[in-house]
């Protein structure tokens, strides 16, 4: 176990005006408040919060952090309180440990739905300060250093989550050191045989590539250092998991990977990089599309680097980075690298300016706020974690970077969310391009907008960023809730003048205590949906009203006979909520058995959720409503004479059984302009078929010709129209 002089001298190696006191203070109050607490391990508990406080000492984290990994768990497992952290170390150190211990209360691989409840709790836990995260990350390191002195079910569970949900984390904050650890662990407990396979492969291979690898160094720094370039180069081979997933991916055997072990040239200068760029290109051939430059378009993670592969000695693949010292640090030490936590500066504004990973993560926190349902925020989340990245810009210059697969729609939302609810098509490179075009590196994206857009909601499930799916989500909500509160409005309106009541904003205000609603737009829209009765708000607003409306059946039976809807009053109305059939302002749609057409005596059925049902005023499926008077609604039809919209309709026949009778009725609608939607047969008796077609028509005048001449037809003996 660390003692306490060596942890205040790691800090002090890059840090020499460290807080030596405060570390020793945390190093003697975490150890006499663990006292002889044990992990699964047996070793004291105490060690544990010592290890991750010198994994960050790697990363060179200022003091408070060190402090704040050494107290991590003190408030969560021992009788330490949050008040006395605050009280000895001051609330810098205090908010972290609270982050951390929130963190620890969550369970990440629990059932998905909590799981990605938990995920949301976890990133507005680092929120306020990522350093909360870096602590995890490396308490997460630890955790699985130590993984086999659990049992086999949970070393399984943590080892999943560390893969699904901390090592991306960590690659996205720029870590890879640690990414690729976490990985590798988590590889090594999920899959033993495997990881051991490869282990003894890569031994093997780097036995026999020693001196190939000490070749291509000295060559390299040689032909480097005669062009006046001083540089470091080492070779390393790659990670067991990085190499397992690119079988996996390639659908190739180790024998089959060319490219297994990877080359870092160190220069002083991004003028050197690109130098050094045209040694390596000139010394040996490049492999086409193999070339990557991250300089001039860092990832989102701040990493920054030349990538490029080359047919290295014996014909070997050889991949290669090029970089500086300063982006070598970035990245192998990531958000961790800024100077922000080297200074231990408060607050996080200098931070958001210099990491992209800061940013990316702030975007991810800012989703939360959007209401999405936690498992389908989990899944959005790590698909963009996993996900490799593309680079596209802005007619103006703007580098957007993107997930791979994501297509313009993802873009227009990445610019901004407006952009993206009034997007109705683009340009990809200066041509038109559909939507739905999947983007490539280095694509110029100009997104074509129309004002009052409302994107479509299938649009949800052909987007790739969680930005986008939520963006869509709330506007199609906020485009039916609108729906809902425009139909709510005219049900209120038609049922107080019904009552002989004036209705105005201001007295339905009034009466939302009363209605138990917290807005007047939540009352119109629940009136909207059918989930308050239009009654029951003239009540509300007038309580001394007095309803004298006939019983629901004898209410529905005289809708019926006189050919108007009552909506719960014994008068047939004066207007109506006006329609606009399928193209309506308001939720509104027509009855499945036989829909109707202009030209039909309509009444609108209100069902909760689903808005307006139109039937023909004939249709006997009214009958089942009789009761529930209230659900009655006005409604006519409010058509123009330019509207060419189709209705839809239905008809049953009775035809003959002989060859071309199918072919002669469809040919009646056909040359009547009818458009025919869906046929149903069914053989009667051997003479006679049951034939029920859906077709759509102008009005009524025209179904009622289609009628007229299917019943001259001889092959037809019975033609009815279907009103439900």
């Amino acid at each position: 176990m660390m003692r306490q002089y060596e942890l205040v001298e790691r800090v002090k190696r890059y840090n020499p005006s460290a807080d030596e006191a405060l570390l020793n203070r945390a190093y003697v109050y975490a150890m006499m408040a663990h006292g002889n607490q044990k992990r699964a391990s047996g070793d004291l508990f105490f060690g544990h919060p010592l290890e991750v406080a010198a994994i960050l000492t790697e990363l060179k984290l200022d003091d408070a952090t060190i402090a704040a990994a050494v107290l991590h768990d003190t408030v969560e497992d021992t009788e330490a309180t949050l008040e006395e952290i605050n009280k000895t170390f001051g609330p810098q150190i205090g908010s972290l440990v609270d982050g951390l211990t929130k963190i620890k209360r969550l369970d990440l691989v629990s059932k998905r739905a909590a799981q990605g409840e938990n995920f949301r709790k976890l990133l507005l836990a680092i929120a306020d300060d990522v350093r909360v995260l870096l602590v995890k990350l490396a308490d997460r390191l630890h955790n699985m250093r130590t993984l086999q002195f659990m049992p086999p079910e949970k070393r399984k569970r943590i080892a999943e989550e560390t893969l699904e949900i901390y090592a991306p984390l960590a690659g996205r904050m720029g870590i890879q050191e640690m990414r690729e650890e976490l990985e590798d662990l988590s590889f090594q407990n999920l899959d033993p045989e495997a990881y051991e396979a490869i282990v003894r492969h890569l031994r093997d291979v780097t036995a026999k590539a020693e001196k190939l690898v000490e070749e291509i160094e000295n060559d390299l720094t040689a032909k480097l250092k005669a062009q006046g370039i001083e540089a470091s180069v080492t070779g390393r081979q790659k990670r067991p998991y990085s190499i397992w997933r690119k079988m996996e991916r390639k659908s190739v055997s180790f024998e089959q990977l060319s490219d297994i072990f990877g080359f870092r040239i160190i220069v002083g200068t991004i003028d050197e990089c690109y130098r050094a760029l045209g040694v390596v290109h000139t010394t040996w051939p490049m492999v086409p599309g193999r070339y990557k430059d991250y300089i001039s378009t860092p990832k989102q993670n701040d990493y920054r680097s030349i990538h490029t592969t080359v047919i290295g000695p014996g014909r070997q693949r050889v991949e290669l980075q090029i970089r500086t010292v300063d982006m070598d640090e970035v990245a192998e030490f990531g958000i961790a690298a800024h100077a922000l936590y080297k200074e231990g500066v408060n607050g996080n504004s200098r931070l958001a300016n210099e990491s992209r990973a800061y940013q990316w993560l702030r975007r991810t926190i800012d989703l939360l706020a959007e209401g999405d349902n936690p498992e389908e925020f989990l899944e959005h989340t790590k698909l963009e974690l996993f996900h490799d990245q593309v680079f596209c810009f802005t007619p103006k210059g703007r580098l957007i970077a993107l997930p791979r697969g994501a297509t313009p729609i993802d873009f227009a939302y990445a610019v901004h969310t407006d952009v993206g609810n009034t997007a109705v098509g683009c340009k990809i490179n200066g041509r038109m391009a559909p939507l739905l075009t999947e983007l490539q590196n280095g694509d110029e994206v100009e997104i074509v907008r129309a004002d009052g857009q409302t994107p479509p909601a299938a649009w949800e499930s052909l987007v790739v960023t969680g930005k986008a799916r939520a963006s869509i989500r709330r506007a199609t909500r906020a485009a039916v809730r609108r729906q809902y509160t425009g139909l709510g409005r005219q049900i209120l309106e038609r049922a107080f003048e019904r009552a002989g009541r004036a209705f105005s904003d201001e007295k339905l205000k009034g009466a939302l205590p009363r209605l138990a609603r917290a807005s007047m737009e939540d009352v119109l829209a629940a009136v909207g949906r059918g989930e308050m009765f239009s009654g029951d708000v003239v009540r509300a607003v007038y309580p001394d009203y007095k309803d004298e409306r006939r019983a629901g059946a004898e209410a529905g039976a005289a809708a019926r006979s006189n050919g108007a809807a009552k909506d719960g009053s014994g008068e047939a109305s004066t207007g109506g909520i006006p329609i606009r059939g399928l193209n309506a302002d308001v939720p509104i749609r027509f009855s499945p058995e036989g829909g109707a057409v202009p030209g039909d005596r309509i009444v609108g059925i209100l069902t909760p959720g689903e808005g307006v049902t139109i039937y023909p005023i004939q249709s006997p499926s009214l009958a089942a409503f009789d009761n529930e008077p209230d659900r009655w609604i006005d409604v006519r039809w409010d058509l123009e004479t330019h509207d060419h919209q189709r209705f839809p309709a239905r008809i049953k026949l009775q035809s003959i059984n002989e060859p071309g009778s199918l072919a002669q009725i469809t040919q009646v609608i056909a040359d009547h302009d009818g458009n025919i939607d869906n046929v149903n047969m069914k053989r009667r008796t051997q003479d006679f078929t049951d034939i029920t077609i859906d077709l759509t028509v102008w009005d009524l005048k025209h179904l009622n010709a289609i009628i007229a001449e299917l019943r001259a037809k001889r092959v037809v003996s019975r033609v009815d129209r279907v009103t439900g």
